[in-house]
C-alpha cells in the first residue's frame, strides 16, 4: 500500500489515505505518485496530494495530521512542540535547543 498525505492550508497535513499500489502502476508497470495522485484527486475531488512513506525512504519522515509539508526540503516535518526546539536540516525534526 502507498500513502499520501492530503494537504491543507499554509501546506499541513489534514489527513492521509492508503492507495493500492496497482493505482500508481504506469503502462510499464512502475509506480508513479502522479497516477496515485489522479486516483485519489477522482476519488476525493481534491487535488493536493503528496506520497509519503512509513520508513522514511523519501521525504524524511511519515506524514501525520497537523504535520507541514516543506517543498523546498520535499520533506515533512511534525510541529514544533516548543519555541525553543530548532530544526535539524537534515532529518527535518526538531531537538531541543
Amino acid at each position: 500500500m502507498a500513502t499520501f498525505a492530503k494537504i491543507g492550508l499554509n501546506s499541513k497535513v489534514i489527513s492521509t489515505l492508503s492507495v493500492h499500489n496497482n493505482e500508481l502502476l504506469d503502462s510499464n508497470e512502475i509506480e508513479q505518485e502522479v497516477n496515485g495522485i489522479t486516483f485519489l484527486t477522482n476519488l476525493t475531488g481534491w487535488s493536493i496530494w503528496v506520497q509519503t512513506s512509513y520508513n522514511g525512504n523519501f521525504r524524511k519522515n511519515h506524514a501525520g495530521i497537523g504535520y507541514t509539508y516543506d517543498e523546498d526540503r520535499d520533506a515533512f516535518i511534525p510541529p514544533k512542540p516548543n519555541t525553543d526546539a530548532i530544526l535539524n536540516e537534515e532529518t527535518c525534526l526538531w531537538e531541543d535547543s
